[in-house]
């Protein structure tokens, strides 16, 4: 069956004013995949980000191809931190701006333009990996790609609450950024192998990055099946110009809504933490598969291989947190639930990490996987709860400059601290305790919630679009 015969139970105007809200499903109603399978707008979202994520899937493994494991250029701690900075952390810093104008714009149109800008963008650093080209000019082309990617990320978290129903929505975040990221791991996969196959040298990775353009081509003609105003914002502008003035006062505007609302607060606080922690394990990992580990044994390669085994395991850990999350968070709450994943990634990580060796690590990397996941559906899902629509670009936004700078600074910090081996105990602990000690202060002010607020740890109701006359 066709999306658009499936979307045909579900329709908004098609002109650009005030959108109706999502339906809400009756209290009876328990929400499954299947349910929101059946919703023709969230499966034509759905398949924006599977196509989106397995082209950066791609394009990000011939990247890493190109950079990381090129045996022609060391790999010191400080390069591969530099490395990730210069790509993530100048979008990071203008993100908050950016924000402001998914809460302008058509998020429709947004995914549209932003997917064929990328495939032109990609098609150019491909062009530069075959001429061999290195240093600010390989950087600067990579950077617009990184940009464009979290741009298109944080429009489809924004746009998710108008394709579901309050009641659907933990599920419709565990599906969607789920799948996401799996598409992600898949796309990469599929780059690692062709390089088995054909080649690791600078044309390799050229075809590799060229061939990301297909997908994101693909997701701009599926999310041009939308009308212009589904996805929100649900007060749409006709405005030709934004001033830097009306840009600065709404990312202001944004952080404001954040802090008065406690639990959004409270979840980017731990999302934060978290990618701090997640971040050294990244570059660890990395020091290790790139200067420290051999083969071990038929089934556990070095390399890119076996970085590529790190992520698939991530994979499903990602998978299994999906198919776990929503059962459990209808059960004990989303605080709970996180508390628990915060404990668990700091026994896991020390536990497994120990050894260091690539079987553990592997299994590290399911761990971790499912923990990531884990407190990825339940912040995800309490920003859209507590956020009113108008202000939730901004707020996914700032979401997205915290996701990345906080992964960076811990780049940074590893990079000063891990020896090029990748092995340290020190570090280690720190993780594994820094873990735990989150969980416990999380916990803390989440008891401390519903001594003011009975309740409030299970239940969040979704803010409503504002009427027209508001």
């Amino acid at each position: 069956m066709s999306v658009d015969r499936l979307a045909t139970s579900w329709q908004r105007r098609s002109v650009v004013g005030v959108q109706q809200a999502a339906p809400i499903a009756r209290p009876t109603e328990r929400p499954t995949v299947r349910h929101l399978l059946h919703r023709g707008d969230f499966l034509r979202l759905l398949l924006t980000r599977l196509s989106s994520q397995f082209g950066d899937g791609v394009f990000q493994a011939a990247l890493a191809g190109t950079v990381l494991f090129n045996p022609q250029q060391a790999a010191q701690p400080i390069d591969v931190a530099a490395g990730f900075a210069v790509l993530l952390l100048p979008y990071s810093l203008v993100a908050p701006f950016a924000g402001v104008w998914l809460d302008r714009w058509s998020r429709r149109q947004v995914l549209m333009v932003a997917n064929m800008v990328r495939a032109l963008l990609v098609a150019g650093v491909a062009a530069l990996i075959l001429a061999g080209v290195q240093g600010t000019a390989f950087y600067a082309a990579g950077l617009a790609v990184f940009s464009v990617n979290r741009f298109v990320l944080s429009a489809l978290s924004a746009g998710l609450p108008h394709t579901t129903d309050e009641a659907s929505l933990v599920s419709a975040n565990a599906l969607s950024t789920t799948a996401g990221a799996v598409a992600g791991v898949v796309g990469g996969a599929s780059s690692i192998v062709a390089t088995e196959l054909l080649s690791r040298g600078t044309s390799g990775y050229a075809a590799l990055a060229l061939a990301a353009a297909v997908p994101y081509l693909v997701a701009a003609g599926i999310v041009s099946g939308f009308d212009r105003g589904h996805l929100g914002p649900d007060h749409l502008t006709r405005a030709a110009r934004v001033t830097a003035r009306d840009v600065l006062s709404g990312m202001v505007a944004g952080v404001q809504h954040t802090v008065q609302h406690a639990p959004a607060a409270a979840a980017l606080v731990v999302m934060s933490v978290h990618r701090f922690f997640y971040g050294l394990l990244t570059l660890m990992t990395l020091l290790l598969y790139r200067n420290s580990f051999e083969p071990f044994g038929p089934f556990f390669p070095a390399g890119l291989t076996g970085l590529g085994e790190v992520l698939a395991a991530g994979a499903v850990g990602t998978l299994l947190a999906a198919s776990i999350t929503p059962w459990v968070v209808r059960r004990m709450g989303k605080p709970r639930w996180i508390t628990l994943m915060l404990a668990a990634g700091g026994v896991g990580q020390l536990a497994l990490g120990a050894p260091f060796v690539p079987p553990t690590i592997v299994a590290a990397g399911f761990a971790l996987g499912f923990v990531a996941q884990s407190i990825k559906i339940c912040v995800d899902t309490t920003l859209q709860e507590t956020v009113d629509d108008d202000f939730r670009g901004r707020v996914f936004s700032v979401y997205d400059t915290l996701f990345n700078v906080t992964f960076v600074v811990a780049l940074l910090a590893g990079a000063l601290l891990l020896p090029t081996s990748g092995v340290s105990y020190p570090m280690l602990v720190v993780v594994g305790v820094g873990y735990l000690l989150t969980a416990l202060a999380f916990a803390r002010w989440n008891a401390a919630q519903e001594r003011r607020s009975p309740g409030s740890s299970h239940t969040t109701h979704l803010r409503p679009a504002k009427n027209a006359s508001d």
